[in-house]
């Protein structure tokens, strides 16, 4: 039985300025992912990594072509329609973190839930639901801490929680591991193997091989057109599972 596919792009382009003075940052991309996917995205700067995140992201809209997102058609929705779609649909994980300053890991992960005006909770049961994320990523300990106080590997599972809190379907994670040491990187790599093994899909930025390795298959873009897809071999991961969970209220 074939995975639906969340994602789903049929000759997507992205075109900057007018005329003579236009630029392509994307040129006919057509990809699919299934439901349960892990696969990376790989290519040089000013490949279109950015622009096609920012469009399976749904912070932009393609200039021509279609992304259809679990089954919707989200490529001509209004800015406050893309904006519903983010906060209930998709969960992001950025290299920086992108943490409130000065604000508790457990009100950072707290933060879609207050942006999901659809589900009206008490404060108590949101600070429930982040606090069992938090658990699941291994920082039962560290819900009271601001981010300064945090190790950048601790930064990071704050941010995978505060992205899980809302139970996407797709989780966008833009060079994951880039601004950690390698042990950290590889607890976030674990992390992330073991959410896929729960059935999340997740479409991964990276420039680093090694990272793309992780995914069962690595799509290469070049001057705004996939160059190719490589398949690395991997059904699910071959890491040790630890239960890393969330259940949708």
């Amino acid at each position: 039985m074939t995975e639906q596919s969340i994602i789903q792009t049929m000759d997507v382009s992205k075109v900057y300025g007018m005329g003579e003075i236009s630029v392509a940052a994307l040129d006919g991309v057509s990809i699919s992912i299934e439901g349960g996917g892990f696969v990376a995205v790989m290519g040089p700067s000013g490949s279109g990594k950015s622009t096609l995140m920012n469009i399976l992201g749904c912070l932009d809209r393609p200039t021509e072509g279609r992304y259809i997102l679990d089954g919707i058609d989200v490529s001509d929705l209004d800015r406050t329609q893309l904006a519903i779609i983010r906060s209930r649909q998709i969960g992001f994980i950025f290299q920086s973190y992108n943490l409130l300053p000065r604000t508790t890991a457990l009100k950072n992960v707290m933060v879609p839930l207050l942006y999901d005006r659809q589900i009206k909770r008490a404060t108590e049961e949101r600070e429930e639901i982040a606090r069992h994320v938090l658990e699941s990523v291994g920082l039962g300990d560290r819900v009271h801490h601001q981010p300064q106080e945090l190790s950048g590997g601790e930064q990071q599972r704050v941010a995978i929680a505060r992205a899980l809190v809302n139970n996407p379907v797709l989780i966008l994670a833009d060079e994951p591991t880039g601004n950690l040491d390698t042990r950290s990187g590889e607890e976030i790599m674990t992390i992330l193997h073991e959410l896929h093994q729960q059935g999340r899909t997740i479409l991964m930025v990276t420039h680093d091989p090694e990272i793309a390795e992780h995914t069962q298959r690595t799509i290469y873009l070049r001057d705004g057109k996939v160059e190719k897809v490589v398949d690395n071999g991997r059904r699910t991961s071959h890491l040790k599972e630890r239960k890393v969970h969330h259940e949708s209220s």
